[in-house]
């Protein structure tokens, strides 16, 4: 019913910029958070940053002043604006939103994209 579908990872070197891209497609009504999630090697996936429909947003403090997460409503589309990136920023980003279907507006969906790799060489 829906899809999320990350894209914009790759190779960097420390103290560049990346922009991923997430886009939600399928019977969507709203969606109500869109997030992206970090996972490194080895580690569990951590929130990295969210931004609600009406903009409001939170950063984990590893990525304040450095990521700043927007969203297109019209394209059902998130970005993170990845700059100063660092060696530990490296990893698999996810995509995760809270849409709201056409037809069940009163039961929000969870759903995860499938990953975009980013990896910050030294």
């Amino acid at each position: 019913q829906v899809q999320l579908v990350e894209s914009g990872g790759g190779l960097v070197q420390a103290g560049g910029s990346l922009r991923l891209s997430c886009v939600a497609s399928g019977s969507i009504s709203s969606i109500d958070v869109m997030a992206w999630y970090h996972q490194g090697p080895g580690n569990q996936r951590v929130l990295v940053a969210s931004c609600t429909g009406a903009d409001a947003t939170n950063y984990a403090d590893s990525v304040k002043g450095r990521f700043t997460i927007s969203r297109d409503n019209t394209k059902n589309t998130a970005y993170l604006q990845m700059n100063s990136l660092k060696p530990e920023d490296t990893g698999v980003y996810y995509c995760n939103a809270l849409i709201r279907l056409i037809g069940r507006p009163l039961s929000p969906l969870g759903q995860w994209g499938q990953g975009t790799l980013v990896t910050v060489s030294s």
